[in-house]
């Protein structure tokens, strides 16, 4: 198939979709959704968080089939049902979390399920690194074929997967947060490649929460809104404020709950954690919620994890109730009195066991001598339960069968026995029911009135907004923008993350 050529000869888009629309389990995600990709173009796509930007692209990488409305592809109808289908096609994604295979070579991962072979049906060494090196060469790069994948920086490894996907052929690339893990000189060699692909007349894709880089790299920008495309603008006069000014749908009237707020951080309260790091600075102080904004891959998840014992930040200095510690494991966080619930429920719960083992597991050594009380650890978790309103009020339910909120509740449950100084959240109100957030903000400005210092790091700004008291944001692993006091709303947030 011809990308450029429609059936009458005259030159269509690379790409259109038409009238896009997708619902899961009766919600409407995407509705009535046009857009529209030129060869030799870079169309960045922008929107929060379940704006419909991802919903749109995997209906376009065949992620999606069942959908409304029609895609036409080099003026042809298309409806893929598999990414396979797609590449086949030529449209290829290259995903936010690259799908490489660390333990093998540059070149087998660019030929992956693809190696060349030789009379004989044996992979052909010599000519799969011969070619390997001279697609990776084409895109400026000087890299042995043969280093293995694990070893390369992110930076590198996000090239050799883009190599990937032009071997396969695709005209149309769409590229997933392609700079979010990215240092500057990173970013730079990405958007040399990018040029040149797209003076080679592919059409690109990029998608970013990263304003600037949207708008430093593309030719277009459509901004996407509650699953419509709001607007498609040429790059050229559109600045960084209109663009938030879409993203965000500003009213003439006041703006929503959870969309401003009012900062009253009091710098009197004592500092119950504080970290000291090259480009980021933070207090955690008794009885006062910390806010820290930013998109994926700005460095919350890092810190978060450095100030809970599970890595490191180059060149950071952490102190408790003034004076420096070396907190070199959890065990030595939670000896410290810093709790951590993480973004990912799984990662700190027992699915399979019953909710009171899930609540007690914190405090096992305080309620047992010699051998296990599961009467104790009922009485306690059964507290608990009533305190946070856990559905359905069973201790000895199957923490896995209750639903994302609940077991939200469950997690912060097994530090309110025994307060921490600290309590370290990460995404607390992601993927919940209003009903849902509404208890966890509840029982998160409970634990700060008893005066825990509580760090909330999200993505979501209604979640900053609703719940800080003094607000940081992060952008690859630096503060750009740090406040205690007076009025915010999204728009600074966006604006300096």
């Amino acid at each position: 198939m011809n990308l450029e050529q429609a059936g009458g000869g005259a030159t269509a888009p690379l790409l259109e979709l038409r009238g896009a629309g997708k619902s899961f389990g009766g919600v409407t995600a995407l509705e009535g959704v046009d857009f529209d990709l030129r060869a030799g173009e870079i169309h960045g796509l922008v929107g929060e968080n379940g704006a419909g930007k991802s919903t749109t692209m995997k209906i376009i990488a065949g992620v999606h089939h069942d959908y409304r409305g029609e895609m036409l592809v080099g003026g042809r109808p298309a409806r893929f049902r598999s990414p396979g289908e797609a590449l086949a096609a030529g449209v290829g994604m290259v995903h936010q979390e690259l799908s490489v295979a660390p333990e093998l070579t540059v070149a087998e991962n660019v030929f992956l399920g693809a190696q060349p072979v030789t009379r004989l049906g044996l992979v052909d060494w010599s000519r799969m690194n011969r070619e390997a090196r001279g697609l990776i060469t084409s895109l400026g790069l000087d890299l042995d074929p043969r280093a293995r994948m694990g070893d390369l920086p992110v930076g590198l490894q996000q090239m050799v997967e883009l190599a990937r996907v032009l071997f396969s052929g695709a005209r149309i690339l769409i590229l997933d947060e392609p700079t979010s893990a990215l240092s500057p000189p990173e970013v730079e060699r990405l958007f040399t490649v990018l040029r040149r692909l797209r003076g080679e007349g592919r059409g690109l894709i990029f998608i970013s929460h990263f304003l600037d880089d949207v708008l430093a790299i593309s030719d277009r920008v459509t901004v996407f809104r509650n699953g419509r495309r709001v607007t498609t603008e040429p790059v050229a006069g559109l600045t960084k404020d209109a663009v938030i000014g879409h993203m965000i749908g500003r009213r003439s009237a006041e703006l929503h709950m959870g969309e401003t707020a009012e900062l009253r951080g009091d710098d009197a309260r004592p500092v119950a954690m504080s970290l000291r790091a090259p480009g980021l600075d933070i207090d955690l102080r008794a009885g006062e919620i910390t806010g820290v904004y930013g998109f994926m891959g700005c460095g919350q998840i890092e810190l978060a994890r450095a100030l809970f014992g599970k890595g490191r930040i180059r060149g950071a200095r952490i102190e408790i109730d003034g004076r420096p510690v070396s907190l070199r494991s959890t065990a030595a966080a939670r000896a410290a009195g810093v709790a951590y619930v993480p973004e990912n429920r799984r990662m700190m719960l027992f699915r399979e066991a019953p909710v009171y083992k899930n609540v007690s597991i914190a405090i096992l050594d305080r309620i047992h001598r010699v051998w296990l009380r599961p009467k104790a650890e009922r009485r306690i978790a059964q507290t608990h339960i009533a305190d946070l309103q856990i559905r359905p009020p069973q201790a000895g339910i199957a923490v896995g069968s209750l639903s994302g909120g609940n077991q939200q509740k469950v997690a912060l449950a097994k530090w309110l026995t025994h307060l921490p100084k600290v309590l370290i959240l990460s995404e607390p109100t992601r993927g919940m029911d209003v009903g849902a957030k509404e208890d966890v903000i509840r029982i998160l400005r409970s634990l700060r009135d008893r005066g825990v210092a509580v760090l909330v790091l999200s993505t979501e700004p209604e979640t900053i907004l609703t719940l800080a008291e003094r607000v940081l944001v992060m952008r690859k692993g630096a503060a750009t923008l740090s406040l205690s006091r007076g009025r915010i709303d999204k728009s600074h947030l966006l604006a300096a993350a």
